[in-house]
């Protein structure tokens, strides 16, 4: 039997992600949706694309464009001026790079071609719409005017919460953005940075990011099913490290 799993923000935490899909018991046969941001907190941002890279020749994987994966990309090809280092450093990135110090050109120049393959978003047969942050166009992701809102947005999940969840979707104050898609998968946002917490769904969207960035666990769901697999807590798996604070 096969399934579609989507999995949460890695940050660099490739034992996680091997926990997870042992713990889901993933198979061949299985779909796998990444919601984005592989790298920039633990120290094995490069581990993990090598890993990915080798997964999506087993089976199929739909990998999704974080904003972290962006800046990586932007240090990678060298376009400093598009890259806050500094606040990049603060947030994660400062680990990354110094992952990348015995990374050869040879394996640098397949992580940049995996980081150009990423999908803004993922939409499938059932209306499901898979994207890293969100996106601000009224009528949906194929007509966003700003593609990068798509892996840096933040009001859509704000939005979902703050929701009035009694109100009548067919209401004409029920949000547009929120009528358009039968469910939402996103991350980005951390549910919680300091305890482990299970994803949490809010008119019709559905959060991963657990805080495996920070004190939190990885996540992988099964779409149809709503079971979930989670990782031990980052910080048990990297214990003479900090993550992102």
């Amino acid at each position: 039997m096969s399934r579609t799993l989507v999995i949460g923000d890695i940050h660099g935490g490739l034992k996680a992600v091997i926990q997870v899909l042992e713990r889901a018991n993933i198979n061949t046969n299985d779909t796998l949706i990444f919601l984005g941001d592989y790298v920039d907190g633990w120290s094995q941002s490069p581990e993990v694309l090598d890993f990915l890279i080798g997964l999506s020749q087993k089976q199929n994987c739909i990998f999704i464009r974080g904003n972290h994966d962006e800046l990586l990309l932007d240090w990678l090809e060298y376009r400093h001026e598009s890259l806050n280092e500094e606040m990049w450093f603060k947030h994660g990135g400062k680990a990354t790079v110094d992952a990348y110090v015995n990374v050869s050109d040879e394996v640098k120049q397949q992580h940049v071609l995996f980081l150009k393959s990423l999908q803004n978003y993922h939409l499938d047969t059932q209306n499901r719409l898979f994207v890293h942050a969100g996106f601000t166009n009224l009528n949906g992701v194929t007509l966003e005017y700003f593609s990068r809102m798509m892996y840096w947005d933040r009001t859509l999940w704000e939005m979902a919460l703050c929701l009035d969840e009694t109100m009548d979707k067919a209401s004409d104050f029920y949000p547009k953005r929120l009528k358009i898609y039968s469910e939402i998968y996103i991350g980005h946002t951390p549910v919680s940075k300091t305890e482990k917490v299970v994803p949490l769904l809010k008119n019709t969207v559905w959060n991963l990011d657990t805080g495996a960035a920070f004190k939190g666990a990885l996540t992988i769901m099964d779409i149809d099913t709503k079971e979930f697999w989670q990782s031990d807590v980052l910080p048990e798996l990297y214990p003479n490290e900090i993550g992102r604070i």
